[in-house]
């Protein structure tokens, strides 16, 4: 058995690098290569329009534009407001390859791009409007070099990916889409490092903590319950936990809010905590931690305002659950990947990330995530930047594993 699969895996390496000695390939990855500056500009068009989650209407009209420009077929803006471009195979059986339009930001953030020295600033600027432009940039070279592929590809700007969007874009397209019975498998470009192939997904849980007390005035009231320092407590109880480093398990509290004045008992009071793991059972573990952290922590508010006659009331609800999973290391896909990577030049690492590719992981699909070029740091924050330093490798490395892994049947 063992032999057989030695055998496969040298016959899939010669089909691949075959590849590369087709005219129309290398004239497919020279038309990225020398449109870099052109997609680059393209990009910070991209960045330049607003799309926090849930307001992604925008962007999405413009990238509809960009479809029809590189000369999909067939788009549209579905019912959950992706936007959707074919580009027909032989077949119909469809590779999705897709970004995410959403930004990690609330309304009103000045989204404008700036540039000092080598590097550009501005929010969401890789996350994801690399992969955005990455996607242009694929269907552009494909079009150029007349590439024809076995798989019909669907190339998507997806909604809801940041936040608690919740994967809402992909979910519709696995769960509700028309065209869901013809997938294959998925690409999520997002990051920017081509070296980095995310194979595994991250189980997310997301919970919005509400408390509520009698409120009052902080002096001639004091004594009562406060949600706030309740909170406090709670968030306390919380930052002290330790969690494993392999698998890694993290938490954050990401939001918070509450209270009226300075000088007034806190009537309400809210915040929002990340829970992740590579592991669903050290999840689960984390999960139960948190609830008693919640449960802890409004204990000993309880007793210390006990002689007020007041308590709190607490609403704990999930807003975001994203499955966790694994494609193969072995899988045509993932193999593709690691192959493109090399051949761009790199040294491709496996691992684990929080894409869209963990809901259709979850579905048993293959689904993988690729960066779409350049380097980057600071995602989540004004202060993000990219470099573009031969940020052509990345849709290059996307280009070339949708063309092996278009190989395998």
């Amino acid at each position: 058995m063992r032999w057989l699969l030695v055998l496969f895996g040298s016959l899939a390496l010669q089909a691949q690098e075959a590849l590369l000695s087709r005219p129309e390939v290398r004239q497919a990855l020279d038309f990225i290569r020398a449109n870099h500056d052109r997609h680059l500009d393209l990009q910070v068009k991209i960045a330049e329009i607003p799309a926090p989650t849930f307001h992604e209407g925008e962007r999405a009209k413009f990238m509809e534009s960009e479809f029809r420009r590189v000369g999909l077929k067939n788009v549209e803006i579905d019912g959950q407001g992706n936007v959707l471009g074919w580009r027909p195979g032989r077949t119909e059986r469809t590779l999705v390859v897709a970004a995410h339009l959403d930004i990690s930001f609330a309304p009103g953030v000045n989204t404008k791009v700036r540039k000092e020295g080598n590097r550009w600033y501005g929010p969401g600027l890789a996350d994801d409007s690399r992969g955005l432009a990455a996607l242009v940039a694929i269907a552009e070279a494909l079009q150029a070099a007349h590439l024809a592929t076995n798989r019909t590809l669907l190339f998507v700007a997806n909604v809801g990916e940041e936040g608690l969007g919740d994967l809402i874009g992909v979910r519709y397209l696995f769960e509700k889409s028309p065209y869901r019975s013809r997938f294959d498998a998925f690409i999520s470009i997002d990051g920017t490092d081509p070296a980095r192939i995310v194979h595994g997904g991250v189980g997310v849980k997301r919970y919005r903590l509400t408390l509520r007390g009698p409120g009052g005035h902080s002096y001639g009231n004091y004594g009562r319950p406060s949600a706030i320092h309740a909170l406090g407590e709670i968030i306390s109880r919380l930052a002290a936990l330790e969690t494993p480093s392999k698998p890694k398990t993290t938490f954050n509290v990401g939001r918070v809010g509450g209270g009226t004045a300075v000088n007034a008992i806190a009537e309400e009071s809210w915040f929002e905590v990340d829970l992740r793991s590579e592991s669903p059972a050290e999840l689960d573990r984390l999960e139960l931690k948190f609830h008693e952290a919640v449960r802890a922590g409004l204990e000993a508010e309880k007793l210390r305002r006990a002689a007020s006659g007041f308590s709190l009331q607490h609403e704990l609800k999930l807003v975001s659950n994203r499955p966790s999973g694994q494609t193969a290391e072995r899988s045509p896909l993932v193999q593709a990947a690691v192959w493109a990577s090399k051949a761009t030049g790199h040294v491709p690492s496996l691992g684990f990330g929080s894409t869209d590719a963990n809901f259709p992981i979850s579905l048993g699909f293959p689904a993988i995530t690729l960066g779409g070029g350049g380097k980057s740091a600071n995602a989540h924050s004004l202060q993000e930047w990219f470099e573009p330093a031969e940020a052509w490798k990345g849709p290059q490395t996307v280009l070339l594993t949708i063309l092996a892994f278009d190989e395998s049947r």
